[in-house]
């Protein structure tokens, strides 16, 4: 018989696809796993168990969570509900602000930052933007548009076919426009019309061919005219798509009439869109026309400004940015989500984001050699796990994607590429997962339990979700305070040791044995499972394995609970820490663990191994070193 030895030092491929079990002549096959649940990856190999979640506060119903960062000190958690803002500073709510989107509507609104201002956007709304004041209060406004001596520098647009004109009754004051062909709709009461460079303000709606204005300035003659615009963003027209800021202009992406369109503001005037003569600090407007469908469903400032269309990738330069030097360039063509506003995200120099086909996780990345961008699909060994994401964030503290998924599930990507280490993982809680943001360093997701909507914080002190923590001088076994987690059954960490689990009845447990320090919380289950072995190079593809011995180097562990053929048992770790004492927590081991295995398997599609276990201990694994038997 053969007698193989495999050393196992990384997992730094993640969880890849089971279409990969016949390339074990891959990197990623010696590098990955079968199954990583509920684990995070070191970027040096190694695994761990996630961190548990510490419930923040129940907010009224789904939404989405937003990041406003305001400074290095102050850092808010914006949680976007029905018709409402909720605004938490260091995890306290502290404000509610009235908001214009109803539920269904929250998955198109999107957002951008400027110092103290956050302005969003929707393509049915009137834009808005969140200001906080000198005095740390906030409001939501609409959006102004600099105006003076009564002309508003806004955006303009003639929606009608080219040849429609507009005749005036008089030259001055109020008068009416009669067009040519039916354009007009009740909701243009209001807005603004420019005919022949002279605005009015439109005060009623008479027909479709017929509005009463008034007149700004006077006009020139009452000849019809084809030199007539309107307002780009209205109620009738719709609202801009995206925004962002760039080379100290504000970018206007999309509206929902003009879905491929592109307006800069002045350079140094953010709400300023006059176009001018073209000089260099002046507005700039331009389409994306192509041969295909560009409706704008991301923009993003890195390198260059990067445009991501339902069809393409687009990049826009010039150097300074101005009317006459300004490029645009279409990249790829591989197309953004259309359903709703996935922000892209920026890693080491490249843009992340969603495919079009929910499918793919697309690296967008400029090359030197090509002068081009890329966009390159890093999810390709681990299609499975990126299965129809709804929003995403990254971690830079924990180098960490969070990717949240319509089934409620939320994938995590570690990304090193100068290391060339690209590791997902899929994990699991007790509810479904709705969004996610980065703050700061602290990472959130809103979490639907049961129908409640929880705000929770990732915490690498806790291994249980919705979790709190409670610490009191004398011991005590009544403990309160669970109001979010009524009628569940919640597992306890007891001053270090695991108690029964127990169900929370008028917002509190009782515990087997009174304790000073205590985590309550939801139970998850972390999950290792390599890929089987590859032994063809042995001549012995086919043939009959047995296990013989499992290395496995721990650090920082408590628990192991492993299956070797014969059902999952938990190993007991006293012998390799320090003499347990009765009723006291296990020990914490930092070193190699020795696991011996019977039995002989056939079947070269089953792993050799499985760590499967949910009670609430730290637990890291840096290496395996397997040592097995083939049947010659």
């Amino acid at each position: 018989m053969t007698r193989i030895r495999d050393v196992k030092t990384n997992f730094a491929s993640g969880e890849v696809s089971k279409s990969l079990l016949g390339r074990g002549d891959l990197r990623a096959y010696a590098n990955g796993a079968l199954e990583l649940r509920n684990i995070f990856i070191y970027p040096t190999g190694g695994v761990t168990r996630r961190a548990g979640m510490r419930y923040i506060d129940t907010i009224s119903g789904n939404g989405r969570l937003i990041s406003f960062e305001f400074n290095t000190q102050q850092t808010y958690l914006l949680a976007v509900t029905a018709n409402n803002i909720d605004v938490y500073l260091d995890d306290v709510l502290i404000t509610s602000l009235s908001a214009p989107w109803p539920m269904n509507d929250i998955d198109q609104v999107t957002w951008t930052q400027s110092a103290d201002t956050l302005l969003f956007v929707h393509p049915d709304y009137a834009p808005t933007k969140l200001i906080r004041k000198d005095d740390g209060s906030f409001s939501l406004q609409d959006w102004v548009f600099y105006t003076e001596d009564s002309v508003v520098y806004q955006p303009y647009y003639k929606f009608a076919a080219s040849d429609v004109t507009l005749t005036p009754s008089g030259t001055a004051g109020t008068i009416t426009l009669t067009a040519s062909s039916d354009v007009f709709d009740p909701l243009h009461a209001g807005t603004r019309i420019r005919i022949g460079g002279v605005e009015a303000d439109v005060t009623a709606y008479n027909s479709p061919t017929v509005i009463s204005v008034n007149l700004v300035e006077d006009l020139a003659s009452m000849d019809a005219t084809i030199d007539w615009q309107e307002q780009a963003f209205s109620a009738v027209r719709g609202y801009p798509v995206n925004v962002a800021f760039y080379q100290d202009r504000l970018v206007i992406g999309g509206s929902r009439d003009l879905p491929n369109r592109l307006w800069f503001s002045r350079s140094g005037d953010l709400f300023n869109f006059d176009l001018g003569t073209g000089l260099d600090d002046e507005a700039i407007e331009f389409a994306i026309l192509s041969d295909q469908v560009n409706a704008i469903r991301g923009i993003f400032s890195g390198r260059h400004l990067q445009v991501f269309t339902s069809g393409a990738e687009w990049m826009v330069t010039g150097d300074p940015l101005t009317p006459e030097t300004v490029q645009l360039n279409r990249q790829t063509r591989v197309g953004s989500v259309i359903e709703r506003y996935i922000p892209p995200v920026t890693v080491d120099g490249a843009t992340l984001f969603v495919a079009r086909n929910k499918k793919e996780m697309r690296e967008f990345l400029y090359t030197d050699i090509e002068q081009a961008y890329q966009a390159t699909d890093i999810a390709l060994l681990s299609r499975h796990i990126l299965d129809r994401p709804i929003d995403q964030d990254f971690d830079a503290s924990r180098r960490l994607l969070f990717i949240v998924r319509e089934d409620g599930k939320f994938a995590t990507l570690t990304m090193y590429r100068a290391e060339q280490v690209a590791a997902w993982t899929l994990h699991e809680t007790q509810g479904v997962v709705r969004s996610v943001t980065v703050v700061g360093e602290n990472v959130y997701m809103l979490v639907e339990r049961e129908g409640a909507f929880m705000i929770e914080l990732f915490d690498d002190a806790l291994n249980l979700d919705s979790a709190l923590t409670g610490e009191v001088a004398t011991p005590t076994d009544t403990w309160s305070g669970l109001d979010h987690l009524e009628g569940k059954t919640v597992s306890i960490l007891a001053d270090g040791v695991v108690q029964d689990d127990q169900n929370v009845v008028n917002g509190s447990v009782t515990l087997n044995n009174p304790a000073s320090n205590v985590e309550i919380g939801l139970a998850y289950t972390h999950v290792i499972e390599p890929l089987p072995p590859v032994i063809s190079d042995q001549g012995a593809s086919g043939r009959r394995t047995r296990l013989v011995e499992i290395l496995f180097r721990f650090e920082k562990t408590q628990a192991l609970r492993l299956d070797v053929g014969r059902g999952l048992r938990d190993v007991s770790l006293k012998e390799f820490g320090e003499d347990p004492i009765i009723g006291a927590p296990p020990p914490v081991i930092s070193e190699d663990v020795r696991v011996r295995a019977l039995g002989w398997q056939q079947n070269g599609t089953r792993p050799l191994w499985r760590i499967e276990q949910s009670v609430p201990y730290p637990f890291t694994l840096l290496s395996v070193t397997t040592e097995l038997k083939v049947n010659d």
